[in-house]
C-alpha cells in the first residue's frame, strides 16, 4: 500500500511505442508555437495598466524568472528523458505517493483556470468587433465548441493546432510591423504614449514592474512542456535542454517587443481598458489594416490554447484515473471515439463558473500563481536529486541556479493579487482534501 505508484505512461508501456521523430530545430518550433499561445493576446493590457510604458519590462523579469526554472527543467530533461514531465521528476525526488496526486491536480487546476482566463479573452475580441453578442453567450458557444473537437480526438484536435499556431504567430508579426511602420512614420500617439501616465495615478517603480510580471508570467507559460515529448525527440540529453532555452528565448524576445511596441502606439490607459488590446494598437497604427483578418487571427489564437489546456486537463484527469489516483469512473473511454468523454463532461460546468464569476486579470493571475507553484517543486526537486544522486554526464547546472528560481517563483507569487492567492489557495486545499479521501477509501482494500 506504501508503495509510490508510478504512472504507466511513465516510463513502462511508452518507451516500446513512441517514435523519435523530433529533432533540434523541430523541436524548437514545437516548443515556440506552444509558449506562443494566447497570453500575450490576453493580458498585454492589463499588464499595461499596472507597469504603464514599463510594461516589456515586466515581460523582461517573467522572462528572466521563467529562463531560471528552464534550466532547472533542462538539467532534469536531460537526467530522465521521459515522457512524465513534472510528475516524473516529483516523483523521484520525494518518493511518495500523494504529492504525485497534489502535482497532478495541481497541473488541472491550472489548465482549467487558463481556460477560463482564455474564454474571456476571446469574448473580448470578438465583443469588441461584433459587440451584438453578450459575453456570457460567447463563452458558453466557446466551451461548448472546444469541447466537441475534444470529444472528436486527437486527428482533428492536431488539425486545428497546426492551423493555429500558424495564425498566432502570424498575428504577433502584425502587431510589429504596422507598430514599427507607425512610429518609424512618425506616428502621433505613439509620441502620446511615451509620457502617459500609468492608470489610477500609479507611480511609476519596481513593485508596479514586479505586479506586471506575476501576472506577465502567464504568457510565458508552455516552455515546460517540451520534457513531456522527450521520449520523441533524438538524442533527448543535448537537444531537451537547448530547446527549452532557445524556444524561451525567441517567445521572450518576441514578447518584449510587442509590448514595448504597444505602448509605444496605445497609451497604456487605453490598453488596460481595452478588450481587445493588440487589436487596438493594430487599428491606431494601420487604420487600413482590415480589423476582421486580426480580430480573426487573435480567436483562433487564443482557442488554439484554450484548447490545448481543455486537451491536457481531459488526459490528466484520465491518466490519474487509470493509475489509480483518482476513481475508475473517470478512465472510461467512449465506445467508438476512444476519447475521455467523462473528464470532458466534469470539466465543461467547472470552466464555465469560472470564466462567467472572475475577471480576466484575476483568472490569469491565479493561473500564472498555480504554475509558479508548480515550479517551486520542481525547483525543490532538482535540489533533492542533486544532493542524492550528484552530478552525471548530460546538462548540469550548479546548484545555485535552482535556489534562485525557487526564490524567484516565491517572489513574483508574492506580488500576485490577494485575490489569484486565495483561489490557488482553494484549489491547493481542494488538493490536500482528495489526497486524504483517496486515503480513507484506499484502507478497507488494504486490510
Amino acid at each position: 500500500m506504501n508503495q509510490p505508484i508510478e504512472p504507466k505512461s511513465m516510463e513502462k508501456t511508452e518507451e516500446a511505442s513512441l517514435k523519435r521523430v523530433f529533432g533540434l530545430p523541430t523541436l524548437v518550433i514545437y516548443g515556440v508555437g506552444d509558449i506562443l499561445g494566447a497570453g500575450i493576446y490576453a493580458v498585454v493590457g492589463k499588464i499595461a495598466g499596472l507597469a504603464g510604458t514599463l510594461v516589456w519590462a515586466s515581460f523582461l523579469v517573467a522572462m528572466s524568472v521563467a529562463a531560471l526554472t528552464a534550466l532547472s527543467y533542462a538539467e532534469l530533461g536531460s537526467r530522465f528523458p521521459l515522457s512524465g514531465g513534472v510528475a516524473c521528476f516529483v516523483h523521484r525526488a520525494f518518493r511518495t505517493d500523494w504529492l504525485s496526486v497534489i502535482v497532478g491536480w495541481l497541473m488541472f487546476c491550472t489548465c482549467i483556470v487558463s481556460m477560463a482566463t482564455l474564454s474571456k479573452a476571446f469574448a473580448g475580441y470578438l465583443t469588441t468587433f461584433a459587440p451584438v453578442f453578450p459575453a456570457w453567450l460567447v463563452v458558453l458557444a466557446l466551451f461548448c465548441g472546444l469541447a466537441f473537437i475534444n470529444f472528436r480526438g486527437m486527428q482533428e484536435s492536431s488539425s486545428l493546432n497546426i492551423f493555429c499556431t500558424t495564425l498566432e504567430v502570424s498575428g504577433l508579426l502584425v502587431v510589429i510591423l504596422v507598430s514599427v511602420l507607425f512610429i518609424s512614420g512618425g506616428g502621433t500617439a505613439g509620441n502620446v504614449a511615451v509620457t502617459a501616465p500609468v492608470v489610477s495615478g500609479q507611480t511609476l517603480g519596481w513593485v508596479a514592474i514586479l505586479q506586471g510580471a506575476a501576472l506577465a508570467f502567464y504568457a510565458f507559460i508552455g516552455f515546460e512542456d517540451i520534457v513531456n515529448v522527450a521520449e520523441e525527440v533524438n538524442n533527448p540529453e543535448r537537444n531537451v535542454p537547448r530547446a527549452i532555452l532557445l524556444a524561451l528565448g525567441i517567445a521572450g524576445v518576441i514578447y518584449v517587443l510587442v509590448s514595448w511596441l504597444a505602448t509605444q502606439v496605445v497609451t497604456p490607459a487605453e490598453l488596460s481598458a481595452s478588450g481587445a488590446p493588440l487589436l487596438d494598437v493594430v487599428r491606431r497604427a494601420q487604420p487600413n489594416f482590415p480589423g476582421v483578418v486580426f480580430t480573426f487571427i487573435a480567436l483562433f489564437a487564443v482557442l488554439n490554447t484554450a484548447l490545448l489546456n481543455f486537451i491536457t486537463a481531459s488526459r490528466l484527469l484520465f491518466g490519474m484515473s487509470r493509475d489509480g489516483l483518482l476513481p475508475a469512473w473517470f478512465s472510461k473511454l467512449h465506445a467508438t471515439r476512444a476519447t475521455p468523454y467523462r473528464t470532458i463532461v466534469v470539466i465543461l460546468p467547472i470552466a464555465i463558473f469560472l470564466a462567467l464569476s472572475g475577471t480576466l486579470q484575476f483568472l490569469a493571475g491565479t493561473t500564472a500563481t498555480l504554475i509558479l507553484a508548480m515550479f517551486c517543486l520542481v525547483n525543490l526537486s532538482l535540489l533533492i536529486i542533486k544532493r542524492r544522486e550528484g552530478n552525471a554526464d548530460g546538462f548540469r547546472v550548479p546548484a545555485i541556479v535552482p535556489i534562485l528560481a525557487l526564490v524567484s517563483n516565491l517572489v513574483l507569487i508574492a506580488f500576485a493579487s490577494k485575490e489569484s492567492h486565495l483561489l490557488a489557495a482553494a484549489f491547493t486545499g481542494l488538493g490536500f482534501l482528495l489526497v486524504l479521501v483517496r486515503k480513507a477509501l484506499m484502507k478497507p482494500s488494504a486490510a
